[in-house]
């Protein structure tokens, strides 16, 4: 069985990427999204298990000096990470994996993983992404400086990645299409498909050719 894809998606907040990321899921089948662990306390209407797995700083601590994170990152003072046993074990049973983390995950993930797929979210303006961060009226005017910042600087990051897919304002299936098209030439390359070859290859050394 050809092993599944590892899709890293990151963005900084207010590009959409939940939204995205929950389209994009449903449209394909074989698409299993990790579901990240983080030491912050949910939000209001976040459901453990669903949205996030909420641990205790001393878990989370447990399982990251015990190897049992493929990644992990500090936010705003609370931890995330990717348990690395249920991504492995999707992508060894031929599912493709998606994981929506900040860029200081995928920084680690570009060192230790070969085969990730990284694309950079984007937003159609920096006026909209303001718009955006300041408009979800849950945060202090200085939260919202601070988001807007780490917004800023985590864009200088998108030099690092594969791809870029921008979110524009009422255009989710835009998006959404850019990055099926990036699975399928993902899928189409070379490397994914070495077994086969060998298989063709060898198979064409047992042709008759003889002319009858």
């Amino acid at each position: 069985m050809q092993k599944g894809l590892l899709i890293v998606l990151s963005g900084p907040s207010g590009t959409g990427k939940g939204t995205v990321c929950q389209e994009f899921c449903s449209r394909q089948p074989r698409l299993y999204q990790s579901i990240s662990i983080t030491t912050r306390p949910p939000r209001e209407g976040e459901v453990d298990g669903v949205h996030y797995r909420f641990l205790s700083e001393s878990e989370f601590t447990r399982l990251r000096k015990a190897g049992a994170l493929l990644e992990w990152a500090e936010v705003y003072g609370n931890f995330y990470g990717t348990p690395r046993e249920e991504v492995e074990n999707a992508r060894s049973r031929g599912l493709d994996v998606l994981l929506e983390i900040d860029t200081q995950g995928a920084m680690q993930l570009q060192k230790t993983v070969e085969d990730g797929v990284f694309i950079f979210l984007l937003p159609p303006s920096m006026v909209t992404l303001w718009q955006r961060i300041s408009g979800r009226g849950t945060d202090s005017p200085q939260v919202i400086k601070q988001r807007y910042a780490a917004a800023y600087q985590e864009l200088h990051r998108v030099w690092q990645y594969d791809y870029v897919v921008v979110n524009q304002d009422g255009q989710l299936d835009y998006a959404v299409e850019r990055l099926e098209a990036i699975l399928a030439a993902e899928k189409c390359k070379v490397k994914h498909h070495r077994e086969f070859l060998q298989q063709l290859f060898k198979e064409g050394e047992t042709i008759d050719l003889s002319l009858h």
